[in-house]
């Protein structure tokens, strides 16, 4: 018989025999000081205003929305997301396609090439049984080689619909001229398994800032999408339930409205769609600096997404070691930044003037203070995160809390991810 500590709590969650259960969490809503760290919280009340304030601006500015579900891989998230009106769910690998198609989502687009035979066979299967509207994008003859190849073995009821992907020099993937992404269209067409739903592109490997400059760069770029789609419309399948054009990450979908928007006509059978995804947690890094609507507009995303980690050490003066490091929150897009302390045996947050961090390990984070700094082992740093998707892929398990501006929040639900 195995003893009853072999098997560790989940991260955060308080060990046996006093711990705290997700299932006795949701019961509970204890007070999130009750938990252990390492841990991230997330902001129950700004995901449900992220949501909204998305909603009301693709409304606003007249285009669809198919957010990225890599951001938290969250079946929880992506309901809430579908249930305020997104189109479907866009998934960035075909494992992630799979997962999606196990929860029921109805309409999914896979940002990339298929090109695996077994996940094709897995394709030509729910196209067969199920009515999911599955999308994907080619941006080579090979690929759609392969589609045609393996899905000729496949008896699919339905054709798989492809979206040619333009790209451009310097960028990620995509066709880099006009006439090879027509030649490609060509290919999709000739095929008796793929039906050709339009144009699809990614404009955020082409700048990381918001000025002018950058901003030329994407609009001359979506122009080019914008071109090939006038190009390919009349050679769309009729098949289709709708034309797609479709680019916009969580970086510049301001610039992707105003040129693209003209094109979206569902009554038509036209739609442009959005496929940002770092909207629904926001963050307190990157996406803060860079966000549209950052550049102007009444509506406001806020950071959903914090890290709570305890000091562990102060080895030296101005130094605290933290027991979070990076396997616990994001450092591709930037640090974290100190928020606070909370004191052990305290409730309430407080301010921590001048800390910040200056490096980060596996499972320590370091921590300059200011001179005066009142801090010691024990207490709780509260950490504002740079770059969703690097922060839900490190946890099975993340506490959904009440409010983070409460004096004392309080863990009401367990948001659970799927990263394999």
């Amino acid at each position: 018989m195995a003893h009853p500590l072999a098997s560790g709590p989940l991260k955060a969650f308080p060990p046996a025999p006093a711990g705290i259960t997700p299932e006795a969490l949701r019961a509970t809503q204890p007070p999130l000081d009750s938990l252990t760290t390492p841990l991230v919280s997330v902001d129950q009340g700004a995901i449900r205003d992220n949501i909204e304030a998305m909603r009301g601006w693709c409304e606003s500015a007249g285009v669809g929305l198919a957010p990225h579900g890599k951001t938290t891989m969250s079946r929880a998230l992506w309901l809430q997301q579908l249930e305020a009106g997104a189109w479907g769910i866009t998934v960035a690998t075909p494992w992630q396609l799979s997962v999606a198609l196990g929860w029921g989502i109805p309409r999914i687009m896979l940002a990339n090439a298929l090109v695996q035979p077994a996940y094709l066979r897995l394709v030509g299967t729910a196209l067969r049984e199920t009515n999911t509207r599955i999308v994907v994008w080619a941006d080579s003859l090979r690929a759609v080689e392969i589609m045609d190849t393996v899905l000729r073995t496949e008896p699919a009821v339905r054709p798989l619909e492809v979206l040619v992907e333009l790209g451009q020099h310097g960028g990620r993937t995509g066709a880099r001229t006009h006439e090879e992404a027509v030649e490609i269209a060509s290919a999709v067409s000739a095929s008796s398994v793929l039906a050709l739903a339009g144009v699809a592109g990614y404009e955020g490997a082409l700048a990381h800032h918001g000025d002018a400059a950058s901003l030329t760069i994407i609009r001359d770029y979506l122009t080019r999408l914008a071109g090939l789609d006038d190009a390919l419309r009349d050679s769309y399948d009729p098949r289709i339930d709708s034309a797609i054009v479709t680019a916009g990450g969580s970086a510049y979908f301001d610039v992707v409205a105003e040129v693209l928007a003209a094109r979206h006509a569902p009554a038509e059978g036209r739609e442009v769609l959005l496929r940002s995804g770092a909207y629904i947690s926001h963050d307190d890094g990157f996406y803060r600096g860079i966000t549209p609507l950052g550049r102007g507009g009444s509506r406001e995303f806020r950071s959903a997404i914090h890290g709570w980690s305890t000091v562990v050490s102060r080895p030296e003066p101005g130094l605290a070691l933290l027991d979070g490091g990076k396997r616990d929150f994001p450092f591709d897009e930037g640090l974290p930044e100190v928020q606070g302390v909370r004191h052990l045996g305290s409730e309430r947050v407080e301010e921590l003037p001048g800390a910040r961090v200056t490096a980060m390990n596996d499972q320590h984070t370091f921590v300059e203070l200011a001179a005066g700094s009142e801090i010691s082992v024990g207490d709780v740093v509260r950490l504002g995160l740079s770059h969703p998707c690097t922060t839900f892929d490190k946890w099975r398990a993340l506490v959904l809390i009440d409010d983070v501006r409460a004096e004392r929040p309080r863990a009401v639900d367990v948001i659970t991810t799927e990263f394999g």
